[in-house]
């Protein structure tokens, strides 16, 4: 088929840069990706490698055969959206790849660039996101709603879009504690209360208050406070 040869030839590439002490690694932080389909390329060469495919006519072909075969095609496939700089292709490149995002690492690494210029129809589909029966769509989502809306465009509205969220998946909830504890750092005095009055389940609650803790950007009064709203088990 027309597709089988940048297939081979990017398959091919990321065999050429494996490192198998990364690669173990790996295997050990995603546990949920078989083994066999990791190959073990670091970030750094992943990020190059995107930036160079870019420039190949045929890369859409790449883009269009999913499921892929390795994790790290994955990868590679989310610094490639990330590198887009059309927003509508971005959007339309994000929502055909999220069904098949099935680990953290790939969820997390898919960021593009062209968001910060577009927020006001980006919200939009965060919300779409949030509310997605999928666990990496809406950590996804809530990924995206932190980065994005957290300064100067954010809204006390937003967080109550993460804390409504119900989820017995761990990746989701670890997502939910981890928005929770950058928000505290960035607006402490509007997410306070939702800590306060036992917004999120009691797990999501403990971990927001314990990465928070752990955060520079808290101050020592700030941290004893919060520990004090630990709840007890």
């Amino acid at each position: 088929m027309k597709h089988d040869q940048i297939i081979k030839d990017i398959q091919s590439e990321l065999f050429s840069r494996q490192d198998l002490s990364y690669r173990e690694l790996q295997v050990k932080i995603i546990p949920n990706i078989e083994a066999d389909s990791i190959i073990g390329v670091r970030t750094p060469e992943l990020r190059k490698l995107a930036k160079e495919l870019l420039k190949r006519e045929e890369l859409q072909e790449f883009l269009d055969v999913l499921p892929h075969k390795y994790f790290d095609e994955n990868q590679l496939h989310a610094f490639i959206i990330s590198e887009i700089k059309d927003y509508d292709r971005c959007i339309s490149e994000v929502e055909r790849f999220l069904p098949f995002v099935d680990n953290w690492a790939t969820c997390d690494q898919m960021s593009p660039k062209v968001f910060k210029k577009h927020r006001p129809e980006l919200l939009k589909k965060i919300k779409q996101w949030i509310g997605a029966d999928s666990t990496y769509t809406i950590r996804f989502g809530i990924g995206m709603l932190m980065q994005h809306f957290l300064d100067e465009d954010f809204d006390q509205s937003y967080p109550e879009l993460v804390a409504v969220v119900r989820s017995e998946e761990y990746y989701v909830n670890m997502m939910i504690a981890w928005y929770f504890a950058t928000a505290l750092a960035k607006q402490y005095e509007t997410v306070l209360p939702f800590i306060e009055s036992h917004r999120l389940d009691t797990w999501t609650h403990n971990k927001a208050i314990q990465k928070s803790i752990e955060s520079y950007r808290i101050t020592p009064e700030q941290k004893e406070y919060l520990k004090s709203l630990k709840i007890k088990k």
